[in-house]
């Protein structure tokens, strides 16, 4: 049983002041899992969370994380500038892009971002326009598949991103030939991983590369950054991922693999988003309709422009309607929105308990990925952005899109 941060009479408040739907995150939730997590690998002196700002890109947000000591991970122009006006500066921000625009490199150099670089390519173009930095990262891609014991995880051969092996030693000595003076390494190997292996054993594949990598070219190796992957039980039955026992399995993996190559100062980074905010968040939707034809529908006044995880990837996200937690899940219904689209759908067949126009349902872990990924098709308006304060308070920290929003960049 998923349980909601926020009761029915807290929800029937709010909805006075902000109407359904919005999006509503979890600060008090939100730092204390930033705490454990710093806690997790607190035994790596140079150990650093950049959070992944394309999960939940709000200013509040990342102002939190700040506080907790988190850096962040960008992947565009405006998530640099973003984290820019939010105070962050220098080393504190990673730049982890792909197929790179020349005026996003230069203002990762003009900020003193450090750069991850995504493909062998892009040495010469970062050369040619913004020149090499002293300190810079390399993403790797092993190919094939990722296992973990006979269970495949991902195809990271299949993916876009990263480096191969004999790229990785080719340009550590042509970036060492260019002044580089510090190396780091990037991968992303699984996504969305509910085991406590996944990070000890990508752990095990990057200490590895680092050492060969040491010897092959002399290069100092001053971090590896172990990027996301690392995610959360979005079904009921799945039990959340052990972040302590992760760190304590990466820590056997640094003190069996690194330290005894002399690679002991090496820090650890890591790019979560999903697990930094998912389970914080809830995507509020009051029911507006009931349809019954060859199904049951259930209509609401979100959409899969509120959230997209249903309709892009058949996603399961958790439904509590309000004020019915304890009462039997005896019906089935398909819960939709109103897009001119047969996929805008967040349930189907889903068993929960009778439900009636105007009731409040709760649809858990939109933390990352759910608004960020909103869109505007069927001229369907973004949500507002509420924080659950962690005095019980509740501030509004991005406003409901209007018509005029949707017009401005219009001309007519």
């Amino acid at each position: 049983m998923k349980k909601t941060f926020v009761t029915k009479e807290q929800l029937d408040q709010i909805i006075k002041e902000y109407p359904t739907p919005f999006h509503i995150y979890d600060e008090m939730g939100i730092r204390e899992n930033a705490r454990k997590l710093n806690q997790a690998f607190s035994w790596n002196k140079g150990f650093k969370e950049y959070f992944a700002v394309k999960a939940t890109p709000n200013p509040h947000i990342l102002k939190i994380l700040k506080e907790e000591g988190c850096g962040m991970d960008c992947s565009s122009l405006t998530e640099l500038m973003m984290s820019e006006r939010c105070g962050f500066e220098g080393d504190e921000i990673m730049f982890s892009s792909n197929d790179t625009p020349a005026n996003e490199f230069k203002y990762a150099r003009k900020i003193n971002a450090t750069i991850n670089l995504d493909d062998i390519s892009h040495i010469d173009f970062l050369e040619e326009v913004a020149g090499i930095p002293e300190i810079i990262s390399c993403r790797y891609n092993p190919g094939g598949t990722f296992s973990l014991g006979t269970t495949i995880m991902d195809n990271p051969g299949d993916a876009k991103y990263g480096l191969t092996r004999p790229q990785m030693t080719e340009a550590f000595l042509k970036l060492k030939a260019l002044g580089v003076k510090e190396f780091g390494i990037h991968s992303f190997l699984a996504s969305n991983t509910v085991t406590n292996e996944y990070y000890p054993e990508l752990a095990k594949i990057l200490f590895k590369l680092a050492v060969e990598l040491k010897e092959e070219t002399g290069v100092h190796i001053g971090f590896i950054n172990l990027s996301g992957g690392v995610g959360i039980p979005y079904t009921p039955d799945k039990e959340p991922n052990d972040i302590l026992e992760i760190g304590e399995g990466v820590r056997k993996a640094y003190e069996e693999i690194l330290v005894p190559a002399g690679m002991g100062d090496v820090a650890l980074y890591t790019e979560l988003g999903r697990y930094m905010l998912g389970p914080y968040g809830h995507l509020v939707s009051t029911v507006l309709h009931e349809k019954n034809t060859h199904k049951n529908y259930i209509g609401l006044d979100a959409s899969a422009v509120n959230l997209m995880r249903p309709a892009m990837y058949g996603a399961y996200h958790h439904i509590t309607v309000m004020g019915k937690e304890n009462e039997p899940c005896d019906y089935m219904y398909d819960v939709t929105g109103s897009l001119c689209e047969n996929n805008d759908k967040f349930a189907i067949d889903r068993k929960l308990p009778k439900i009636s126009i105007g009731d409040v349902v709760v649809i858990h872990d939109t933390g990352a990925h759910g608004f960020a990924m909103g869109y505007n098709y069927n001229g369907k308006l973004k949500s507002a952005e509420l924080l659950l304060e962690e005095d019980g308070a509740v501030r509004q920290i991005r406003r409901a899109e209007t018509p005029e929003d949707y017009f401005a960049t219009l001309e007519f």
